[in-house]
């Protein structure tokens, strides 16, 4: 697959792998934050825009739902 063609992801996972190969170490402490905290980048990279859709929808369906019970 030539780079002209190649998908966001496949960039993505290329320019990490690269950067791996040149540092290996400083990339230790992003490893060890990023299992802390999470990485929305990731998630949404994942996950696709169906995926970042049906999270949105079940958001909302929650806060609905939640305002719905919580109403004196």
């Amino acid at each position: 697959m030539s780079k002209d063609k190649e998908t966001p992801e496949r960039v993505r996972e290329r320019l990490r792998q690269e950067e791996l190969r040149r540092n290996p170490t400083g990339n230790m402490n992003d490893a060890f934050n990023r299992a802390e905290s999470g990485n929305l980048a990731d998630l949404v990279g994942s996950l696709g825009w169906r995926g970042i859709g049906v999270i949105i929808l079940v958001i909302i369906i929650g806060f609905v739902v939640a305002s719905i019970f919580s109403t004196p």
